[in-house]
């Protein structure tokens, strides 16, 4: 050892550089000879291959970013979801879902610790852990009558209770204690004011700290204050004013010690001091402070000290406060579309106020000003936004200490497709695609085809990548990668897996994923990893002067290339309504679905009731569909003649249905192919007749759910064969029914009824004739109920009120006229009868068969999965309440 020792250290350099040069051309050698080979334990089938989360669109915000430890923002949505986001980078530190009837009213943050949220009506608080969020308390507050919902964090409450929580919800004042949930007091306010209606609208704490404000409207022209005693909640004082001409009741604000309310015609401003709980009502007219002024104007719920907010025409004027209640003037005028922040204090003399404003589509002015009597702006920054984020329509702000020991600003905005994004010194920090917590529809679509030909400049450019990732793996082997080019060599990996590339696989299994969201927006989600390849927030469905209330409502394949898969691109279908009504009319849009490009819409003169794909394509292989409006008229959608002569060679055997949750009642309905007027070959319009009925007992049955097959379901074979040789044939007719109902008691949630009063009754409902096929009656048995249909049998989920648990049953449904066919080898031979021709009209004796099994699980929904030729064995797909996701088989 100590020669060959000797020898190195004494070796030339050029022999160490030839050496060395050796060694890395063999280790280059090596690496473009390594063939990748990817494999699966067996312990990872099932495992899922990717998971996002989302939160929805934010609604409350309140930041937490002290010194010492995590910066954060706490936040609440319209899902009602409760969630901690690392400032920094915008991922979720941890987040909870409530139930969908648990609605999140309020949120706050007590003792530096605990995040305070409010729900359901104000009668629902819990403390979470700040850190972890782990649930520390939780308690109910009972009350009689809907109200407002009000959450108040006392700082510096100077009472023995200084830990207290004010809460107002359902007509009642509490105060909890941010300890332990402890109920300490509670207040009505209704005592005393029986005969006129009390709403509280803000509960307040003196400029002392010793007392609380409360503050409220009583009837339609009067405005009251009580005074109420911290320590044990007693009123200790109770004023009232009236003012002549009548109030607003929508809104009331309390900015400092001044309450601030609008008259009934929103054209005068009405004020009052509200220091010592004494009330007198001052009025300013909005024409002395807007000379242009000429509509109503709104109250807006910003919270400022000494300044509240005004909607009027298309501005937004913020009003300072003077000495008096009756000293009023314009501090800021601000055009729409704009957004202005609450006030944060700054200092006790200073607080500051975000303005964003749309400069264009791609760029957004960010402006924070000072409030501390001159006005002064200290921040305009410009930053340039994605412009299918749409509007922002909300700002939060939070503020920070730079190097010198300036305040600097940092904005929290939300946009119109529900995307929640972090604002700094002119760029984006951070952003989330939240609006896909609120995904309403979803349907796949086939990714490009590989193309053969390839130019020379593309060969090269993938050349010099493939020697450039090879460099880059030979150093980080030879640990001599920095920490950037470790990030590109993941991000290579990720972009070069099999699964995330962005053409066809050959089996199928690589997807496009499009999704609807609530906002309007449409993405495209890769299958393989979950990222977003497109994004579009639909033209049609964007707030217009015509249509001021847009929503969406579904998704559909509309055009799948077979013949020109390398020229034409797949199409999808977006359906939706001008307003929430069932009587609004119609919207449709048509977006490609490789490029997110809406290609053209319709703003429909008719509401769509019910859409109904057809199995016909004309020869741009654009699916024919119906649209069904309120008064069972058809529409046939592409409007053109090919479609319209295909469409009148099949009209004989097309049947339509419509349920009627509330009347207890499926009528059918065929086309009617005796009138031939102008309005079908101009309007592409087609009247219906009614032809079959099936009304349910209003006193004896509610319907529950309806489920059918899906439309362009594949059955690979008809035929099952038993362990014994003998064969069954399935029901495999499209035009069935599943209908579950439920009786009148047992129509509410789960316990509202005894088991002698509940039962479930299911049908299997043909819906071209209106026959029953099946029935089958369960005792004792409640919804909710979760359905599917598929080839011939039918899942569904329920609850046992007797077991007290939740049971799942199947139905199988047999063909029976294909009995002369016996066995495996008359199927084999031929000897069957199943080219026959079948028609609803003909008698078909059916065989049902039936299990039921105990599930323990709350179901949320449930599914079964498809194949392009129906060949392997579907699979049930149970999503439960606890979202999870549970696989098992219908037989």
């Amino acid at each position: 050892m100590a020669s060959t020792r000797h020898r190195f250290h004494s070796a030339s350099p050029n022999l160490l550089r030839a050496g060395f040069m050796f060694v890395v051309f063999t280790a280059i050698f090596a690496g473009f000879c390594v063939i990748s080979c990817n494999g699966l334990y067996e312990d990872q089938v099932g495992v899922i291959d990717w998971h996002q989360q989302y939160i929805g669109k934010v609604k409350h915000a309140v930041f937490h970013s002290q010194k010492s430890g995590r910066k954060r923002v706490i936040v609440a949505t319209e899902e009602n979801v409760i969630a901690s986001l690392n400032l920094r980078r915008g991922e979720i530190f941890w987040r909870h879902v409530l139930a969908e009837t648990d609605v999140v009213d309020e949120i706050d943050i007590a003792l530096g610790k605990y995040v305070i949220t409010l729900s359901s009506s104000g009668s629902v608080i819990r403390a979470w852990n700040l850190p972890d969020g782990q649930l520390v308390w939780e308690s109910f507050l009972d009350g009689s009558s809907s109200s407002k919902s009000l959450l108040s964090v006392p700082v510096d409450l100077k009472n023995d209770k200084e830990n207290a929580i004010l809460v107002y919800g359902r007509g009642w004042l509490n105060a909890v204690s941010g300890i332990d949930g402890e109920l300490l007091w509670r207040t009505d306010f209704s005592i005393g004011s029986e005969d006129t209606e009390v709403s509280i609208e803000r509960i307040d704490l003196s400029p002392d700290r010793e007392s609380i404000y409360a503050i409220g409207f009583i009837g339609k022209s009067s405005v009251a204050v009580w005074v109420v005693n911290p320590g044990n909640g007693q009123i200790m004082k109770h004023e009232v004013a009236t003012y002549d001409g009548g109030l607003s009741l929508d809104k009331l604000i309390v900015t400092k010690d001044t309450l601030v309310a609008l008259d009934s015609a929103r054209s005068t401003i009405i004020t009052s001091s509200i220091t010592n709980g004494e009330l007198s009502l001052q009025q300013t007219t909005l024409s002395s402070l807007l000379e242009d002024f000429s509509s109503e104007a709104e109250l807006l719920l910003l919270k400022f000290v000494g300044a509240f907010a005004l909607k009027v025409d298309s501005h937004i004027l913020l009003i300072k406060v003077g000495n008096t209640c009756s000293e009023l003037y314009l501090l800021e005028k601000v055009s729409e579309p704009a957004i202005i922040s609450d006030g944060l204090l700054l200092s006790p003399e200073q607080q500051a106020f975000a303005v964003v404003q749309h400069l264009d589509k791609n760029r957004v002015s960010l402006t924070v000003m000072l409030d501390d009597g001159q006005n002064n702006e200290i921040l305009k920054e410009i930053v340039e936004l994605d412009p299918q984020r749409g509007i922002l329509q909300k700002v939060f702000i939070n503020n920070y200490l730079r190097v010198d020991m300036s305040h600097g600003f940092r904005a929290l905005v939300i946009a119109e497709d529900h995307s929640l994004a972090l604002l700094q010194q002119g760029e984006i920090v951070w952003s989330r695609e939240d609006g896909l917590a609120e995904i309403i529809d979803a349907t796949t679509a086939e990714l490009p085809l590989e193309s053969d030909g390839v130019s020379v400049a593309d060969v090269e450019h993938n050349l010099f990548e493939w020697l450039k990732g090879h460099l880059l793996k030979l150093k980080a082997t030879l640990m001599l990668a920095s920490a950037e080019e470790i990030d590109v060599i993941q991000a290579r990996r990720l972009n070069n897996a099999e699964k995330t590339k962005m053409t066809r696989d050959h089996n199928g299994f690589r997807k496009l994923l499009i999704v609807l969201t609530k906002a309007g927006k449409l993405l495209a989600l890769h299958s393989g990893d979950g990222h977003i390849v497109w994004s579009q927030l639909i033209p049609a469905f964007r707030k217009t002067e015509e249509c001021q209330a847009p929503s969406v409502l579904k998704v559909l394949p509309w055009r799948i290339p077979h013949q020109h898969a390398l020229d034409e691109s797949p199409a999808v279908l977006i359906m939706g309504k001008c307003g929430l009504g069932p009587d609004n009319t119609g919207i449709l849009s048509f977006v490609d679905s490789h490029s997110g490009k809406e290609l053209e819409s319709y703003r429909l003169s008719y509401p769509i009731s019910q859409v109904i794909p057809l199995p016909m394509t004309d020869s741009t292989e654009q699916r024919l569909h119906l649209f069904v409006d309120n008064n069972a008229r058809a529409h046939l959608f592409p409007r053109t003649n090919e479609a319209l002569s295909m469409f009148l060679k099949q009209m004989s055997n097309i049947y339509l249905y419509f349920v009627d949750i509330e009347k207890g009642s499926i009528r059918g309905y065929g086309i009617n192919n005796q009138d031939m007027s102008d309005m079908v070959f101009k309007d592409y319009c087609f009247k219906t007749r009614e032809l079959w009925s099936v009304l349910f007992p209003s006193e004896l049955e509610k319907i529950v759910a309806t489920v059918t097959k899906m439309s362009d379901e594949v059955v690979h074979t008809q035929a099952k064969v038993l362990t014994d040789q003998e064969v069954l044939y399935k029901y495999v007719r499209k035009n069935v029914l599943f209908v579950v109902t439920v009786s009148p008691r047992a129509a509410g949630p789960i316990g509202s009824t005894a088991p002698e009063e509940a039962w479930l009754v299911a049908y299997l409902i043909d819906t071209v004739t209106g026959r029953i096929l099946h029935r089958v009656t369960h005792q004792g048995m409640q919804g909710p109920v979760h359905a599917v249909f598929s080839e011939n049998w039918v899942v569904y989920h329920y609850f046992n009120l007797r077991a007290h648990r939740y049971e799942m049953s199947v139905i199988d449904i047999y063909d029976r006229s294909h009995a002369d066919t016996k066995n495996v080898l008359e199927l084999m031979l031929g000897h069957h009868n199943l080219t026959s021709p079948i028609s609803s009209y003909s008698h078909v004796d059916v065989e049902v068969k039936s299990q039921s099994y105990f599930f323990s699980p709350s179901v949320k929904t449930i599914a079964t999965t498809s194949t392009a030729k129906g060949i392997t064995s579907k699979q049930l797909l149970i999503g439960t309440i606890g979202d999870q996701v549970s696989k098992g088989y219908s037989s």
